[in-house]
């Protein structure tokens, strides 16, 4: 499960290149220049028209940041202003950054890419509690760490997708594309059983300090609380503080800035900490996609569209091709928190954007378009949106807090399941009742009815199902959209 649980002055802070004076102007892929001032006005009029609460923007000419600037806000209830160093979150940002590390792993003969994974693990890997479900699929035997990478291991995106919410093997593992979190978590496992070490100290180690994103981590930190961003939703509403993560998911816990992921671009450009021809193996096509959309993942509708840019996925990366070279890009995307990055390798140009608004993607096209004259861009399978192009939101839901007897609130105490590894657990503490995701802050919710409650510090609320004594059975979260159900456990 995603974060279950009017300011917007787009004022731009930090140039981000000490001692320049000021931005010289940036150089687009076909030649022409655009001005700082010209950037700035396009940005800020994105935010305003697109309703985006901040965003870090910086661009690469030839290898080098030749602009990084903050805009907007991080933290609407406090007034504070997003910088180049405000931590947040970098969804599957985190993959690209775990598959570099593991491209060490296969540099250095510690892993085979085509070796079948399950032959990494020393007991089978349906013995594993996560992977129970593949038991009677002997398909999984045939998956490799190259699969994994390249999203083509069958898996669908998240187990919790599916109906039963167990995990699955959809396709002739290595056939065809779909985008799978799933299977970076198993490769996160393989990794984490070769090395015998964390994928936190793993990442730290030959990643984050030696390219010198001091605030970086797969987990956590404390320090991270002096310069933090809150995701806003598409209403601009609050989703509460990030997540605060004791265990590191290669799929999506990296917490990062804008300075910070620029620093690994550019050592992706340059190849730091990878052979040349390790690099050139990670961005080589593995798998064409020919599918009409990214997601859902295993949508079955095809099409020719992006056969013209040889569309195709990497290890870790996704391919393109235009008149200016290959493109290598990837896209982060949870709620409240929209990311994305392209580079162009013949020209080392390229750009790094990071919101914490759900409205992020409708800004992308535009941006791309006019800050790099990237028209390539596959924008209709990446789902990028332009904001202009949506239709109209449903206002959001009003709540009203009612009086109710607080000894109801002991037939909801207990733990919920979304998935194996995520509960929410409802706690009564007196006259008020809480919910807790894993090891987050409690968040108190409110009661609108009998068996609806609601937050007040963020846009989520929940019902609980009952049984024929009143007893919570299940607890429904209901976020953007999405009715999430967990079952009680105990």
């Amino acid at each position: 499960m995603k974060r279950v649980f009017l300011l917007l002055t787009i004022t731009a802070v930090g140039w981000g290149l000490p001692g320049t004076g000021k931005q010289p102007s940036v150089k687009r892929l076909d030649g022409s220049t655009i001005t700082a001032a010209e950037i700035d006005s396009t940005v800020t009029r994105l935010m305003g028209a697109a309703n985006v609460t901040g965003a870090g923007i910086a661009i690469f000419n030839d290898g080098k940041v030749v602009y990084s600037r903050a805009y907007g806000i991080r933290d609407k209830e406090n007034g504070l202003l997003l910088t180049e160093d405000s931590v947040m979150s970098a969804a599957s940002f985190t993959k690209v950054t775990f598959a570099y590390m593991v491209m060490q792993l296969v540099e250095e003969k510690l892993l085979d890419l085509d070796k079948p994974i399950y032959q990494y693990l020393p007991k089978p890997l349906p013995e594993y509690a996560a992977y129970r479900d593949l038991a009677e699929d002997p398909r999984y035997k045939k998956i490799t760490a190259r699969m994994l990478l390249s999203h083509t291991s069958g898996f669908p995106n998240l187990r919790q997708f599916n109906k039963d919410q167990k995990l699955n093997i959809n396709f002739e593992p290595g056939s065809r594309y779909a985008y799978s979190g799933e299977g970076i978590s198993l490769l996160q496992l393989v990794v984490e059983t070769i090395t015998k070490k964390p994928v936190q100290e793993l990442m730290q180690y030959r990643v984050f300090r030696p390219f010198g994103m001091n605030r970086t981590s797969m987990v956590w930190e404390s320090r991270f609380e002096d310069n933090l961003a809150v995701p806003y939703n598409e209403d601009g509403r609050s989703l509460g503080p990030p997540e605060q993560r004791a265990k590191a998911a290669a799929a999506g816990s990296m917490m990062t800035t804008l300075g910070d992921f620029t620093r690994f671009m550019q050592a992706v450009m340059s190849s730091r900490g990878l052979r040349k021809e390790t690099r050139e193996m990670m961005l080589s096509p593995q798998i064409q996609i020919s599918s009409k959309h990214e997601f859902p993942t295993l949508e079955g509708e095809t099409t020719e569209e992006n056969k013209g840019i040889r569309l195709s996925y990497g290890l870790g990366w996704g391919l393109y091709w235009t008149p200016y070279g290959k493109a290598f890009f990837k896209e982060g995307h949870a709620e409240g928190w929209r990311n994305y990055t392209v580079c162009f390798d013949d020209q080392k140009a390229g750009i790094v954007i990071m919101t914490n608004s759900s409205n992020g993607e409708g800004i992308y096209k535009e941006l791309l378009e006019t800050l790099l004259k990237n028209t390539f861009t596959p924008i209709e399978w990446e789902g990028f949106t332009p904001y202009d192009k949506l239709p109209p939101r449903k206002p959001p839901r009003e709540h009203k807090e009612v009086a109710t007897d607080p000894r109801l609130f002991d037939r909801y105490v207990g733990r919920y399941a979304v998935s194996p590894d995520t509960i929410l657990t409802v706690i009564r503490d007196g006259n008020h009742l809480f919910v807790q995701q894993d090891q987050e802050p409690k968040i108190e919710v409110f009661p609108e009815s009998e068996r609806d409650f609601f937050a007040k510090i963020m846009d989520v609320w929940m019902t609980f199902e009952t049984g024929s004594e009143g007893r919570a059975t299940a607890l429904i979260v209901h976020v953007n959209g999405a009715d999430i159900r967990a079952k009680r456990v105990e």
